[in-house]
């Protein structure tokens, strides 16, 4: 653990006292408050103005329960959550999470990572982030529906294209935005397309929204590579997970040259060293929603592997980490680096633990942050508004070619500040102070608010 000066441990021991046993959140912002100590001997009117403590705490939390009815007639009731974080630059922004481990504590980190994440885009976004401990997984269509009825009767007052502008995460995809949609329009008897973002095409969805992550993560992980004259091409990757970040993450990866051998679902990992076929893998997760050990039944020359962590003991050049958080430990760090791994993207939120990140870091494997390299999901969602807000609908190459524009831009940034700050090469500290900065330059702007 990296030490930090004395006003910002009392910060971060404060933070575990008034979020007991959040412990997602409180690494979270350990990751961030560990390098700030620079920025801060810089600049110290953000420590006169309270700007860090500020910033740890959200605006507004709002926790409602959600009743809703199965296909047996039976009631259920789960838990509905939503943060908005922080609006110093814009409405909140951040997606929905229905997933049996959502609480408190996981809503905020990802709150707060969304935050950081929405300032480096350069669009006028501030963070939230939001869902519910619903399983979506074996419920019925209709079960899905009335679920999202009930979740959108209680948060529609809470948002608006102005105020609060969700989106979708894991177990919220194009079906549950549409039910949410759905509901929030009946409710309101508005068509207020801004109000969500990943909807469908025909009804104020963007194209390329659902490949924009893993996009996203390809084209900051490739100008990384760029930068210290390398490329995708020609090197074996190994992807985590086989949601739309890790899928769309291996389409474009395989169109700039480069071959994915393995990919993994919560069950495990299947091993093609010949490299992974993605139409069965699309086949298999995206039309049939079945478990990826199926692979192997289609191609009997992959092998299967019932522990997904073990996927980072395959050799490779590079690593995208695109599940879940803490899913890459300092033990599946240190295989990675002896395997000689080149470099790591993280497609998703918070994926490496603090231990394998500074092993990365030490060992000087390019590293590209998710508040980085998870940015092209939230990127396009803005182009998705100003597209509504325009009332016009752009072609998928005119987005895609923007997105790419912005992902190279925040590479540049956090890459630049890195060097500013006298650490050069330094990805996560780049990105954690340069969205710092942006964000409480504008709290010092507004004020105490």
């Amino acid at each position: 653990m990296v030490k930090i000066n004395n006003y910002l441990e009392k910060i971060m021991k404060k933070t575990r006292e008034r979020n007991k046993g959040e412990q997602e959140f409180h690494q979270a912002v350990r990751e961030v408050l560990e390098t700030l100590e620079p920025v801060l001997e810089k600049k110290p009117e953000y420590r006169k103005a309270g700007i860090v403590e500020r910033l740890i705490e959200p605006e507004r939390q709002i926790v409602f329960r959600v009743p809703w009815m199965d296909d047996q007639g039976q009631t259920r009731i789960n838990r509905g959550f939503r943060v908005e974080f922080n609006s110093a630059l814009g409405p909140y922004k951040g997606g929905l999470r229905f997933h049996p481990s959502v609480y408190s504590g996981i809503i905020k980190f990802l709150g707060f990572e969304q935050t950081f994440k929405n300032a480096l885009t350069g669009r006028p976004l501030g963070g939230g982030k939001g869902g519910s401990d619903f399983n979506p997984k074996g419920k019925s269509r209709e079960e899905v529906m009335r679920f999202c009825q009930s979740f959108m009767t209680e948060l529609y007052r809470h948002i608006g294209e102005k105020t609060d502008i969700p989106a979708g995460d894991i177990g919220v995809g194009g079906r549950e935005i549409g039910f949410l949609f759905g509901q929030y329009k009946r409710i309101t008897n508005r068509f207020e397309a801004g109000v969500l973002t990943g909807k469908g095409i025909d009804w104020g969805g963007s194209l390329v929204r659902t490949e924009a992550t893993g996009y996203g993560l390809i084209y900051i992980v490739e100008e990384m590579l760029q930068d210290n004259d390398n490329s995708l091409s020609g090197k074996e990757i190994v992807i985590s997970g086989s949601g739309n970040v890790a899928i769309y993450a291996a389409e474009k990866a395989l169109e700039l040259g480069a071959r994915v051998t393995a990919m993994s679902d919560s069950d495990g990992f299947v091993h093609d060293p010949e490299g992974i076929n993605l139409a069965a893998i699309k086949e298999i997760k995206e039309e049939k929603r079945n478990r990826i050990s199926e692979y192997t039944d289609m191609h009997p020359r992959a092998s299967y592997h019932p522990e997904s962590s073990e996927i980072w003991t395959i050799d490779c050049d590079i690593a995208l980490p695109c599940a879940t958080q803490n899913e890459l430990d300092e033990k599946s760090a240190q295989s990675l680096v002896e395997n000689g791994v080149l470099a790591i993207g993280e497609g998703a939120n918070m994926p490496s633990t603090p231990e394998a990140i500074e092993l990365f870091v030490n060992h000087d494997i390019h590293f590209a942050p998710a508040k980085a390299a998870n940015a092209g999901g939230v990127a396009t969602s803005a182009l998705e508004m100003t597209q509504n807000g325009m009332w016009d609908s752009w072609s998928f190459e005119r987005v895609d070619e923007k997105l790419q524009r912005i992902m190279k831009d925040i590479y540049k940034l956090i890459s630049a500040t890195a060097r500013k700050y006298n650490m050069e090469g330094n990805l996560p500290a780049g990105a954690n102070i340069a969205s710092f900065e942006k964000v409480a330059d504008a709290m010092l702007d507004q004020g105490v608010v």
